[in-house]
């Protein structure tokens, strides 16, 4: 299958770069106040070595770090197809400097922190659940629920700063003669109506109930609080294990403690996730280079997935993306794709000139390679299809796409 396609792509590769999709699917932005963990996650999610240190404001300027994403089901496909090379998906982290109270008037370098939230996808809102008297705390004591209050509060005052001037900007064009202005300006003020009274009670923008037409008004308002957020629970190692001993993978089940409790009933009154990682514990699991060495110390632990694994598919689910696969001899990869995406849609993801030219997908699941073995009896059993246009790509699809340029 992955054959054709393959050349294919080498013989485009002599073609102007720009055709290719390469943007990033999963940006992810990791906040919180100072000293919770987000450097040392972030160091130990992607092995940048972020600078982590005992004092507020150690991170100043953004660090980044570009990390593969875990997926069992492509490390099967390699197995089976034994290819030249695997790719797996891929997702960016961002971590960004600890916010304090005031942060949205500057307390804090806060404008400047609050400039990096507005480039990411999704927010990771890291809050500490763990007892350290070496550790310090900004309030001096162990708080989610005031820690997450002072996040929230002041990203919403910030995007109310937003809102102040653009509600400026479209009443000075209501006074204009052009009609389509107009009109333009009335959706955008009946869209920052809706979002202020969320925003004035600390609550994000997300909470208001836009149509399609008043989201696209405000769109260029690049709202803070409109952005997905989910939260990371960082206990320390005691909590970590337990919870191995119960369920084996760290994630949104029952608390270790009464402040990861604190943060899963918050999340869940948002319609979000809350999980849960040991920053510690990821640290040391971040310096084990070999891979299967990895799989045993998480093995030992009783844990069936690391904690990047555990935010990645969290951030996934909250933004509704989906992975399918090109398999063959000489590749194996992992494309990421949003729910309800069609079939041409997916081909644009490999390279522009795949949806453009698109003719027909070749599709079958994941769990019919697990269940056949090769193609050739996936083939014989009847379960090798032939989609068109309107086909939307499921999770888990392993295709082939013609196309005609």
């Amino acid at each position: 299958m992955a054959g054709f396609l393959h050349e294919t792509l080498r013989l485009l590769d002599d073609r102007p770069p720009y055709p290719y999709n390469t943007a990033m699917a999963l940006n992810c932005g990791i906040v919180g106040l100072p000293n919770v963990g987000k450097s040392t996650i972030f160091s130990a999610l992607s092995s940048a070595h972020a600078e982590a240190a005992n004092y507020p404001f150690c991170t100043i300027n953004p660090n980044v770090g570009v990390v593969n994403v875990p997926d069992s089901r492509l490390t099967k496909l390699t197995e089976i197809f034994k290819p030249q090379r695997t790719i797996p998906a891929a997702v960016e982290f961002v971590d960004i400097a600890g916010l304090v109270k005031g942060a949205s008037k500057g307390e804090g370098l806060g404008n400047q922190f609050l400039s990096h939230i507005r480039e990411v996808g999704v927010i990771a809102q890291v809050v500490r659940c763990f007892d350290d008297p070496d550790i310090i705390h900004v309030d001096s004591r162990i708080d989610p629920d005031s820690d997450m209050e002072t996040i929230n509060v002041e990203l919403a005052l910030a995007d109310l700063e937003t809102l102040a001037k653009r509600r400026e900007r479209a009443q000075r064009s209501l006074k204009v003669q052009n009609k389509p202005d107009q009109k333009q300006a009335e959706a955008v003020l009946e869209a920052l109506d809706k979002i202020g009274v969320f925003l004035e009670q600390g609550k994000p923008a997300r909470s208001a109930a836009l149509t399609e037409d008043e989201k696209e008004a405000v769109y260029d308002c690049h709202f803070i609080t409109m952005k997905p957020q989910l939260y990371v629970c960082n206990v320390d190692e005691q909590a970590i294990r337990s919870i191995a001993a119960v369920r084996g993978t760290p994630g949104a089940g029952a608390a270790p403690n009464r402040y990861v409790e604190a943060v899963q009933k918050r999340a869940a009154a948002e319609g979000s996730e809350a999980v849960i990682i040991c920053g510690k514990f990821e640290a040391e699991l971040a310096d084990i280079p070999d891979e299967a060495e990895k799989l045993a110390f998480l093995g030992d632990l009783g844990l069936e997935e690391s904690g990047l694994g555990v935010l990645v598919h969290a951030a996934y689910r909250l933004l509704g993306l989906r992975t399918f696969f090109t398999a063959g001899a000489d590749e194996c990869r992992a494309w990421t794709i949003h729910a309800g995406d069609a079939a041409p849609r997916a081909a644009g993801v490999i390279h522009t000139d795949f949806e453009k030219g698109f003719i027909k997908a070749e599709v079958y699941s994941y769990s019919d390679i697990l269940q056949y073995g090769t193609e050739a009896k996936i083939k014989e059993a009847g379960k090798y299809r032939v989609e068109g246009r309107e086909y939307q790509v499921q999770d888990g699809d392993v295709m082939f796409f013609r196309f005609n340029v």
